[in-house]
């Protein structure tokens, strides 16, 4: 890291987490010197490989407010904070305090230390039921977890806060986060996993006992929900778009991320048996309340504003690079 210090600040809030250390390697090959501020509650330090970590929590403002001192970021990337939706369900109490009180509090901290650019790690869960797809930025916002709440909460938030005291931000909407770093720096790796590919890998592992599909009775062309994956990587890149967005424009954006294509849960079940070598195990299960049976993404704004091109986002490459990943990680010998 000797002579990147000089390189342009950007402060990444959870930047030991899955998302935000591909992001700070975006980063880092832009140019940039990425701080990762992260309480290593569900981040990794040995991903904390770009620049520098300070350690701390996002509801300690004296703390956040040294660490914007000490930078000077020329824009902050805020990734913190709370993911998995049935747990929002259960304890709401923990969303809105992760997820929006800190959020404020990071906030107020960055117009004390004159810190004006924010990119924000939303969700496509702000839309909940979608009453038509592929889903633009135009499509109404009905949340149905807390997680999505939290998240609509901050987006309003950003806009009341440009416009009283002018501070600019980009919300990224991500559709399915998914796949790893394609020279194996990183990957997914969760304390507790509840996205599908990992799951998928895991059975195919033999590290569960078999991936539960959750309905196979929805009207697509197999029964099973349809999803749009984006490559991590390819998320990633979108946050430096938004970053250098926000030193030319003045306002608060929202852009959806995701591939435009969808696949299936059996077809990524079948397609990860082909990568994997041999067949995942599989449970049949009746649908999950809050399940619609088709999610897909509209990104033309983020390709338009943004000038956001993702390359790595095919089914194939998702699945292949997690493996990969997976495969160091678990220490498992190829097929």
């Amino acid at each position: 890291m000797a002579g990147r210090e000089t390189a342009p600040a950007l402060l990444v809030t959870g930047g030991a987490g899955y998302i935000g250390s591909h992001v700070c390697k975006a980063a880092a090959a832009a140019g940039y010197l990425p701080i990762t501020f992260d309480n290593l509650e569900g981040g990794h330090r040995s991903a904390v490989r770009w620049g520098p970590l300070e350690k701390g929590d996002l509801r300690d403002a004296e703390r956040v407010r040294s660490v914007l001192e000490r930078w000077r970021p020329q824009a902050v990337i805020h990734l913190a904070g709370l993911i998995d939706t049935a747990a929002s369900v259960r304890d709401p109490s923990s969303y809105y305090a992760s997820n929006v009180s800190a959020s404020v509090v990071l906030l107020d901290a960055m117009r004390q230390m004159g810190a004006s650019s924010l990119i924000f790690s939303s969700s496509a869960a702000v839309y909940g039921e979608p009453s038509y797809t592929p889903i633009d930025e135009q499509h109404r916002c009905a949340p149905l977890s807390p997680y999505g709440a939290s998240k609509m909460m901050v987006e309003c938030i950003l806009k009341d806060y440009f416009r009283a005291y002018g501070l600019k931000s980009v919300a990224l909407r991500y559709f399915n986060a998914a796949g790893a770093d394609v020279e194996g720096d990183i990957g997914e790796s969760h304390p507790c996993e509840t996205h599908l590919i990992p799951l998928i890998l895991e059975a195919a592992a033999g590290k569960r006992q078999n991936v539960a599909v959750h309905g196979e009775d929805y009207e697509t062309r197999d029964g099973s929900c349809v999803r749009d994956y984006i490559h991590v990587s390819d998320l990633a890149s979108a946050h430096i778009l938004a970053v250098e967005y926000l030193q030319r424009r003045e306002g608060a954006y929202a852009f959806n991320l995701g591939s435009g294509d969808g696949a299936t849960v059996r077809e990524i079940i079948d397609a990860a048996g082909r990568i994997c070598g041999q067949p995942v195990p599989v449970a049949t299960g009746s649908r999950r309340p809050g399940d619609p049976a088709v999610l897909l993404a509209d990104s033309a704004q983020a390709r338009s504003e943004l000038g956001w091109r993702p390359a790595l986002s095919d089914l194939d490459t998702i699945l292949s690079t997690a493996w990969a990943w997976h495969k160091k990680t678990w220490q498992i010998k190829a097929a």
